[in-house]
């Protein structure tokens, strides 16, 4: 029977599906067909304005427009020009409804929910008509430029499947292997968590100090408080050779104005 199985309206950038008519239909070829959709779509990018994915009883036929694209599923005998019709009847319909910011926005499959019912309509519109269009869109639609042939089976292997299953890469992800720690790294940890907890404790009593003193061991306080900072800093970035230098000249100050004072 020369029929329109299924339609959907998908996006170009991210293959992300828009809209679809709610039709399934328990087949393996047609369920076959439906992957293969799934994997052209997510090609679109790549692939021509128009094209027909021809198989022995199923078809897909796409139409890119701007940023989406308009598929179709559709028997084999089905005529191509009439599924390019449909196809263009669904662009006109979807741009009387939604612009490029709408669909620059969709964030999750299916966003446009509602437009799912004309999808439907103008499906079942095309099959109860027997493929009577009126004569100048089928006259526009040849005059249009040729869809190009693709293959079912090509749609698979392009996208680096083969026969339902994915193609092994021969390039290996690097991996990456925690090592224990050593115990002068435990010591290293220890001692910089003892020296943050004294630089803080030292940065406190001098800031009560100083508040009782009108402010005058501020330069203290500060100075042990960014030490404390930086040995906080130590215990999450090794071998920081800044966080060295900050601790020794924060010392250096405290060691100055103590022996001034």
């Amino acid at each position: 029977m020369s029929t329109i199985l299924f339609a959907c309206v998908v996006r170009v950038r991210d293959g992300l599906t828009l809209s679809a008519s709610t039709d399934f239909h328990p087949n393996k070829d047609f369920i076959e067909c439906r992957k293969r959709l799934k994997i052209l779509s997510s090609t679109l990018a790549r692939c021509p304005d128009r094209g027909t994915a021809k198989g022995r009883d199923l078809s897909i036929h796409f139409h890119t427009c701007g940023d989406v694209t308009f598929m179709s599923i559709c028997s084999s005998s089905f005529p191509r020009h009439h599924g390019f019709c449909f196809l263009e009847a669904l662009r006109w319909e979807f741009r009387a409804s939604y612009d490029s910011i709408c669909v620059g926005l969709a964030s999750r499959p299916y966003a446009f929910l509602e437009f799912d019912g004309t999808i439907q309509k103008v499906k079942e519109h095309f099959n109860g008509a027997s493929c009577s269009q009126p004569k100048e869109d089928v006259q526009q639609e040849q005059l249009s430029p040729a869809p190009v042939i693709l293959h079912l089976e090509d749609v698979a292997e392009a996208n680096g499947v083969a026969n339902g299953h994915i193609a092994a890469h021969l390039e290996s992800a690097p991996s990456y292997r925690m090592q224990s720690v050593s115990a002068l790294g435990i010591l290293s940890l220890i001692l910089n968590i003892m020296c943050a907890a004294l630089n803080l404790i030292r940065g406190v009593h001098l800031a009560e100090r100083s508040f009782q003193e009108d402010h005058e061991g501020a330069g203290n306080v500060i100075a042990f408080l960014i030490a404390f900072v930086a040995c906080i800093m130590q215990t999450s970035f090794s071998n920081s050779v800044f966080e060295d230098r900050l601790i020794c000249d924060c010392y250096f100050y405290n060691t100055m104005l103590l022996r001034d004072s």
